[in-house]
């Protein structure tokens, strides 16, 4: 449920959904961003640039000389988006994921950590159906949810300056693909050789909030394999 509408500077406004991250709030961020898009792509409202959801917020930004701030959020509290229906599933992607220790720096951590094997934490991992909350950091980087409980773990005390593109992570109950190369101080599990993002596309990113991922192992040789089809 949208609990309040404030401003942010002279350009945006921040619609919030409270502070609870769970599918059942996303899902309402979503139905606001897919009734902001239709109400932008048919001319409904004028001056919207972008709206950015995350877990539990939408941020709007807008051009100052062809709207005000006043009038998008009484445009929003004018309309009824709650009963929009969202479909089950938005889709289901499989993105392969090479636990190879060349690949898992933080394997020995989260061995130690949480008392499992290697082969016990990747069948976690692979056995996980995982929730894109939202996407952002860097261009196409999802954010997915809800991990294994015994898999919750800290992100790490001092990050790294550079985590290799396609790289899988974890912190607590969540899991991310790095889509570029960028510093990063989650648990790194994994490497997908699978390119999320890619800006020839119509659309760049390959997941969108409200989809589905589910990790497929690939053994190191079919993850070059993979890679230099």
């Amino acid at each position: 449920m949208l609990k309040k509408i404030s401003n942010i500077g002279d350009c945006g406004i921040a619609c919030d959904f409270g502070d609870e991250v769970s599918k059942k709030t996303n899902k309402e961020v979503i139905k606001l961003f897919n009734f902001i898009q239709d109400s932008v792509n048919n001319k409904k409202i004028k001056g919207i640039l972008n709206y950015i959801p995350s877990y539990n917020k939408l941020i709007i930004n807008f051009d100052l000389e062809e709207v005000r701030s006043q009038e998008i959020i009484e445009f929003i509290q004018d309309r009824d988006f709650s009963k929009i229906i969202l479909p089950e599933h938005n889709k289901t992607v499989e993105v392969p994921i090479s636990y190879d220790e060349e690949f898992a720096l933080d394997i020995k951590r989260l061995e130690e950590k949480t008392k499992l094997s290697f082969k016990e934490i990747a069948n976690e991992h692979l056995s996980t159906d995982f929730f894109v909350y939202m996407i952002g950091f860097v261009p196409g980087q999802p954010f997915l949810g809800d991990l294994n409980k015994n898999l919750n773990h800290d992100r790490l005390d001092t990050p790294r300056v550079k985590i290799d593109k396609g790289s899988v992570g974890i912190v607590e109950k969540f899991c991310t693909i790095y889509t570029f190369e960028s510093p990063g101080g989650w648990n790194i599990i994994g490497r997908t050789p699978l390119n999320l993002f890619n800006i020839d596309n119509k659309y760049p990113s390959l997941l969108s909030p409200g989809d589905t991922v589910k990790f497929k192992f690939l053994t190191k040789k079919e993850f070059l394999s993979f890679k230099n089809e």
